[in-house]
């Protein structure tokens, strides 16, 4: 099973679009290391994500679990900004560990601070200087100021190497009102144009025998050019949970405060008890769609902070996405026949490293 492991709700930045770092009443792991690994011990494959908050507030927590829990598989999400302050030894232990930037220096800098694009960047180069081999993912996150494609080709631009995989998230599960002034306008004019420009792009570049890892293409071709259909990709509340600062297990981290949420506690929750405790709703079962899609997002699927009419906007920009790649297969097709690359190269991620693949 997949936990992602709460170090935190305390955060060094204060994002425009977040609505994580609260100072809320609990902020820190209130449970013993005792009980977790107690909890722990009870699944046979554990793989624990390191989440906040910012986990690098925590370093020296995160050294003890890694210590404590030899066997475990490690992830890490963060903003970087203490990246290098985590011990190196430990850093190489990561199998993945999840950047957040969100393009551009101007972009990343006016949603996360000023002088937060160049900290970040020199920190994901200096996890290759000291011999990380895991996989570098950008994060990002894409709100009205993004031009989707201008970001995730600069992302895979940089030099170093700096990121093996680029992955986005949109701005788009909390109430609109102060986020957007015009998302339908966003949407048309820049983020549906700019995906198609950036599939056509990655094709381009696979002609020439090299694959760019652009996450959200990538498990929903292999899907279209196999057949394989997927549940939620994620694996909220299937086989990816939350463990929450107060010991209690949520279906994702994001969604702590919300009693539908919560479908256990370390305490007293038995791991095999959690697996397929939750599914989608309708309408995402009946859809064309859902055996690529899955339902986009366990959260947005139960609250609908937009909105029906809100929620039905998000399922077309997915199916724009997935008809963008879907138009695009023959091409595919005959460039894997023509051995500049191949059908194992869209198996990604390895584990399920917390991209939710599906933006």
């Amino acid at each position: 099973m997949n936990y992602h492991l709460v170090l935190t709700r305390r955060c060094n930045l204060n994002c425009d679009y977040c609505h994580g770092g609260e100072e809320t009443e609990a902020t820190e792991i209130a449970y013993s290391i005792d009980e977790l690994e107690d909890f722990l011990s009870k699944d046979k494959d554990v793989q624990l994500m390191l989440y906040g908050g910012e986990p690098t507030l925590k370093i020296p927590l995160i050294v003890n679990l890694m210590d404590r829990f030899p066997n475990a598989r490690f992830m890490l999400q963060t903003n970087a900004t203490r990246l290098h302050k985590i011990p190196r030894a430990y850093v190489r232990k990561f199998h993945s560990i999840l950047i957040s930037i969100d393009g551009r220096e101007e972009i990343t800098d006016r949603y996360r601070s000023s002088g937060i694009y160049k900290k970040v960047v020199k920190n994901a180069r200096w996890l290759r200087s000291i011999g990380f081999k895991g996989d570098i993912v950008a994060r990002m996150a894409v709100s009205q100021y993004s031009d989707i494609y201008k970001e995730v080709i600069h992302l895979l631009d940089l030099s170093g190497p700096t990121f093996d995989h680029v992955h986005w998230q949109l701005n788009v599960v909390w109430d609109a009102d102060g986020n957007w002034r015009n998302f339908d306008g966003w949407v048309e004019k820049s983020y549906n144009p700019g995906i198609t420009a950036l599939v056509n792009y990655w094709i381009q570049y696979m002609r020439e025998g090299n694959f760019l890892g652009i996450v959200p293409f990538i498990p929903i071709t292999y899907s279209l050019l196999t057949g394989e259909s997927s549940k939620l990709r994620c694996g909220s509340g299937i086989d990816t949970f939350a463990i929450h600062v107060d010991g209690s297990i949520g279906i994702c981290p994001i969604s702590p405060d919300w009693d539908f949420s919560i479908v256990g506690d370390i305490r007293t929750t038995h791991p095999k008890e959690l697996r397929n405790v939750m599914h989608v709703d309708e309408p995402c079962p009946s859809c064309d769609e859902y055996g690529l899609c899955g339902g986009r997002c366990l959260f947005a699927n139960k609250q609908r902070l937009w909105g029906q009419k809100g929620f039905e906007k998000i399922c077309e920009i997915v199916k724009h996405l997935i008809n963008s790649i879907r138009e695009r297969i023959p091409d595919i097709q005959e460039i894997i026949e023509e051995g500049k690359i191949s059908l194992e190269q869209f198996k990604y991620p390895e584990y399920n490293n917390g991209c939710e693949i599906i933006p």
